[in-house]
């Protein structure tokens, strides 16, 4: 699959300060989200740059299959992606305004995986750590991988924390083959 994030940066940038003008971040994730999936489908997917269908009329079927799913600017922005042979990239726009607004709201998507079941207590214990560390609200997605053999690997964005003891044994490997 081809890498469209550099593609997508100026679409993601202007919907963020659409939606940010207008406090519609929600209604803009839902509509991207949808969009996204759309154009991810392998039926929709062989109608983007098929001859037979014009711009016109694939902007038309793709508003149409999410009719009522989508406000007039989302439409439009249909409409433009089609125009400019641009519509691959919308998984790729809808990451980066995902991006966009979580910095915007001060919040992160943070991935928790552990050896074992987390219980309920420490889960808490937990997010108040990760959200004091960040200095940010997190969104915690839970995630266990026995592998780990024992402790945790906690992922938000770029910074990874390796708790875990497989991760201490490949660090150590790594110092003895040194």
């Amino acid at each position: 699959m081809a890498d469209y994030s550099t593609l997508a940066r100026p679409y993601a940038k202007a919907v963020f300060e659409l939606a940010r003008d207008g406090k519609t971040f929600a209604p803009w994730s839902q509509a991207l989200a949808a969009l996204a999936g759309l154009v991810s489908d392998p039926d929709v997917a062989r109608l983007i740059g098929h001859p037979a269908l014009t711009r016109g009329e694939l902007a038309k079927t793709l508003t149409q299959a999410l009719d009522g799913k989508l406000s007039a600017e989302a439409v439009a922005l249909v409409r433009l992606l089609v125009e400019n042979g641009r519509l691959k990239t919308l998984p790729a726009i809808a990451a980066q305004f995902e991006q966009l607004r979580a910095e915007a709201e001060s919040r992160v998507d943070v991935e928790i995986v552990s050896a074992v079941e987390v219980p309920a207590a420490q889960r808490q214990q937990l997010a108040d750590a990760v959200k004091k560390r960040l200095e940010r609200e997190v969104a915690i997605r839970w995630s266990t991988d026995p592998d780990l053999i024992a402790g945790a690997l906690i992922r938000a964005g770029d910074l990874v924390i390796d708790g875990s003891v497989r991760g201490e044994l490949d660090r150590l490997q790594t110092a003895l083959t040194r």
